[in-house]
């Protein structure tokens, strides 16, 4: 029989003397809210207790308290434990029912935890409870139960940014919702509406919040707003505007219209408009005119004319007279109408005027006389249209004999260092009678007076005086003057006045070379690309993006300079190679690389894409590691433009900064500048800080930047705060991924402003970071004095390319003209064991052009000019005579050759 305390008796044991008692003793407490009972029925005696109900993890909202449960059957006792101590048993809400299904007790217990109790816990340790029920056979835990503190922080980690997208574009926004517990869902409104990517494919949301427009619709553009929230609060971050626009395009020309004279010349034009489509939201408008007009002449029916009646005859042996006139004035032409009348009048002599005798000796005098002053006056027309004629044909054939056009050039000497070699490609041709340079001009010698007449196609307008005069290779012109020349044109009017930017020369057979210096851009006419008897005035010069934009779509992005090299009409024998700087990684798996070039309406047409390029097309190039080189037998505005296929694509930056040359004050500013890698750019930021008084306080350093969507930032680091500190409100700057890849500015720039602290201070170090948004980065150490001028911008930078902007004949080339052809004539001709012009171009590298060297007449040719483009400043003659010697051909011995046989 158990034993029984009493029915009003208060349990102050300990919890766990409470249980041993309980489990041993085999009786239980009473009290205001807890009954108990001694014993289970004797049926039910040998049941473990089974968890109906068993706590659950739990969230604290602010201050609210929250209850945990545990229910089970058939139980004597059910206590909570909580992080490894008992809950006192007043803290415990007991209820006891029975199972009316198996007339089972059921017995639940229910406690509350405050606020107060989870926030006691400190370390790492999450506060739980579980219960533990007792029948009379043994004891079951329930699960664990976690409480936890709920919270949302009101601070994103990060927002969205706003952004400007073409149309079918993809956009990506981010966000990273504030820290809290549970951790937060988040939700994205378009001008608050919620997006539902179920109803609408065109967005989705990554599995790290982040929102992704597919392709951007005109629709798509408002304010997007990134919603997170959990059970304690809802926050909201800052709008993002997304503006989607729409850049213009040209519809289709209309027909030309009639000709607005009715008989003879007039115009006709066409129009087109910049509907397709229309630019909308701030897109670019269309670019190039929108009417072109062109001459026209409409054929007019020509009624006939007569001339003027000529003399009466001398009355005939008829005793008549005649005179007539002829339908001359005009001719009836294209359908018009004949003289009406008679076109001979005849009338009776009187008797004094009839002859009364046979005509005698006299009149036989008279008849040869007539006859000798008919063949005098048509001799004197022959004479007069040959002369007329050859006029009008011009001065091709006698612009300059062959003595006169070689005379105005010097051979370049080159010494080689190697003795053993030196009998190789050092001759010098004596391509003049005189070993004087001709100071003269270049003129026909049949017309003094007339212009410099050029036949072949729409080139420049002669110099002022009819000359083009040369001395020892170089021009003397004054460049604004040609410039300015050039720029009236009717073709060439978009082509900039920039002087410092633009080279020219006049160059005939025997080809030169055309340098824009501290550019990286030159154009190399090669030695029969000018037909003989030809003479012509070309230019090279180099866009800025501004003047001459680019259309780019999707992925596309300008990897070089925008070149001019012309006229664009002028006919060549050959191709010439114009090289040119560019920005990619020069792997063309990443790449799809394309030469666009500008046709006579200003409209950009793709011409050659790299790696598939065809040998009988009119273009072709070779990619180097920085440089392109462009074979092309047409003159024209070229650029390249990449495409990328994947996110490993990426353009070289340039990295530059700047500062000013002397600080009086207590503010600093530093300039860093990020551009395209391309020698252009860094020279026309060179030349702008020049004019600003700036200096270069490192050295230009290269960032890889990747097609990944990110942003560029940039940011100062480790300064000693006890001198400086930084005046910006944020902790880095930000590029925006567009302005960069598809933007048309050339260079961009962040300015830092720092202060020092004391105007004694003039130590300056520090960190510079740049790196892409979730990418790779660089950082640089920055150690200077801002009180010395260590480096003027005008330093060694703009002094790299000191040589002549237009080179022309021999002084253009590193082999001479008489032993290139020498070269040419041996390694032409195919041999059996490969020793001709492939195994020259395997030894220089050039294998992979093997087919577009063997589609000319001359591959060995081709692969001397490539030659001479690659190693004009850096080339050394002795390792192409040591590779020459190297291919072991007995025809070789062609080149030992003595000074005084050349």
């Amino acid at each position: 029989m158990p034993l029984l305390l009493g029915p009003f008796v208060r349990c102050r044991f300990s919890a766990t003397l409470l249980v041993l008692w309980l489990v041993f003793a085999g009786f239980t407490c009473t009290g205001s809210e807890h009954t108990a009972t001694a014993t289970l029925p004797a049926a039910f005696s040998d049941l473990l207790p089974h968890f109906q109900v068993e706590p659950v993890d739990e969230y604290i909202v602010k201050n609210k308290p929250v209850t945990l449960t545990c229910r089970s059957t058939p139980a004597t006792q059910i206590y909570f434990k909580c992080n490894g101590e008992w809950v006192h048993q007043d803290d415990h809400l007991i209820e006891r029912t029975v199972d009316p299904a198996t007339a089972l007790p059921v017995m639940q217990v229910t406690i509350d935890i405050t606020r107060q109790q989870v926030e006691k816990i400190f370390g790492l340790d999450e506060y739980w409870c579980q219960c533990v029920a007792w029948s009379t056979t043994g004891t079951q835990k329930s699960q664990k139960a976690y409480i936890r503190i709920a919270y949302l922080r009101k601070n994103f980690e990060e927002e969205p940014q706003g952004k400007e997208v073409a149309l079918d574009q993809e956009v990506l926004l981010r966000c990273h919702p504030p820290e809290g517990v549970p951790q937060a869902e988040v939700e994205w409104q378009r001008n608050e509406d919620v997006i539902d990517p179920a109803s609408d494919p065109n967005f989705f949301i990554t599995t790290d919040h982040n929102l992704v427009i597919k392709k951007a619709r005109l629709a798509d553009t408002g304010n997007y707003t990134c919603v997170a929230k959990n059970i304690v609060a809802r926050r909201k971050s800052t709008s993002a505007t997304v503006l989607v626009y729409v850049n213009g395009g040209w519809s289709t020309w209309t027909t030309w219209s009639s000709c607005s004279a009715v008989c003879g010349r007039g115009w006709q034009k066409r129009s087109r408009s910049c509907t397709n489509p229309t630019p909308l939201n701030g897109g670019t408008s269309c670019e190039g005119q929108n009417i072109q007009k062109s001459a026209c002449v409409a054929t007019c029916p020509v009624d006939g004319g007569w001339s003027e009646w000529s003399k009466w005859s001398a009355c005939g042996a008829d005793c008549s007279m005649w005179r007539s006139r002829e339908c001359t004035q005009p001719s009836p032409g294209t359908g018009g109408k004949d003289c009406q009348g008679l076109d001979l009048q005849s009338l009776n002599c009187t008797s004094e005027q009839c002859p009364q005798t046979v005509s005698g000796a006299e009149d036989v005098a008279l008849y040869v006389g007539m006859v000798a002053v008919a063949l005098c006056l048509t001799l004197l027309l022959i004479v007069v249209v040959l002369v007329y004629r050859r006029k009008k044909e011009g001065l091709d054939a006698d612009v300059a004999d062959s003595s006169i056009l070689t005379t105005g050039f010097q051979p370049m000497g080159i010494k080689p260092s190697k003795p053993e070699n030196s009998h190789l490609l050092t001759i010098q041709p004596d391509l003049t009678t005189t070993t004087t340079s001709y100071q003269g001009t270049l003129r026909s010698r049949h017309d003094t007076t007339g212009k410099f007449s050029m036949t072949n196609g729409p080139l420049l307008d002669p110099l002022p005086n009819g000359s083009h005069t040369l001395h020892n290779g170089k021009l003397n012109s004054d460049p604004a003057e040609f410039v300015s020349r050039l720029s009236t044109q009717s073709y060439f009017k978009t082509l900039p006045r920039d002087v410092a930017n633009t080279s020219y020369g006049t160059f005939n057979f025997l080809g030169g070379r055309l340098t824009i210096p501290n550019t990286g851009i030159s154009l190399l006419i090669p030695p029969e690309a000018i037909p003989r008897g030809k003479i012509y005035e070309i230019y090279l010069t180099v866009q800025r993006k501004e003047d001459l934009r680019l259309p780019l779509a999707g992925c596309q992005t300008l990897l070089s300079p925008v070149v001019s090299c012309g006229p664009p009409g002028v006919v060549l024998s050959r191709p010439v190679i114009l090289s040119m700087d560019h920005c990619s990684d020069a792997c063309l798996d990443n790449w799809a690389v394309r030469l666009k070039k500008q046709n006579y309406e200003g409209a950009w047409e793709d011409v050659l894409l790299m790696g598939e390029e065809l040998v009988s097309e009119p273009y072709y190039c070779q990619l180097e590691a920085e440089t392109c080189r462009l074979f092309s037998e047409q003159l024209g505005t070229f650029a390249l433009v990449g495409e990328s296929l994947h996110m490993g694509a990426a353009k070289r930056l340039r990295l530059v900064l700047f500062s000013d040359a002397y600080c009086s004050t207590l503010e600093y500013n530093i300039r860093v500048y990020c551009m395209d890698d391309t020698q252009d750019v860094f020279k026309e930021v060179m030349q702008m800080e020049r004019q600003l008084g700036g200096r270069l306080i490192d050295e230009p350093h290269v960032l890889l930047f990747k097609d990944s969507y990110h942003n560029l930032r940039l940011s100062i680091h480790d300064m000693p705060l006890a001198h400086w500190r930084s005046k910006l409100l944020a902790g880095y700057q930000e590029i925006p991924f567009y302005h960069i890849w598809n933007g048309s500015q050339r260079y961009l720039h962040c300015t830092f402003t720092l202060e020092r602290l004391s105007l004694s201070t003039c130590e300056l170090t520090c960190q510079l970071c740049v790196w892409q948004v979730e990418g790779e980065g660089q950082s640089f150490s920055l150690d200077f004095n801002i009180a010395k001028d260590t480096r003027a911008v005008d330093s060694e930078f703009l002094l790299m390319d000191s040589n002549a902007t237009a080179l022309a004949g021999p002084s253009a080339f590193q082999i001479p003209y008489l032993i290139r052809q020498k070269i040419c004539s041996s390694l032409d001709a195919p041999c059996p064991n490969g020793a001709d012009w492939r195994m020259l171009a395997q030894r220089l590298k050039l294998e992979r052009h093997m087919s577009f060297f063997a589609s000319k007449a001359s591959p060995t040719s081709v692969i001397l000019d490539l030659w001479e483009a690659q190693h004009f400043h850096s080339g050394n003659i002795n390792q192409l005579a040591t590779v020459m010697a190297d291919i072991g051909k007995q025809e070789a011995m062609i080149f030992l050759v003595s000074d005084g046989e050349c």
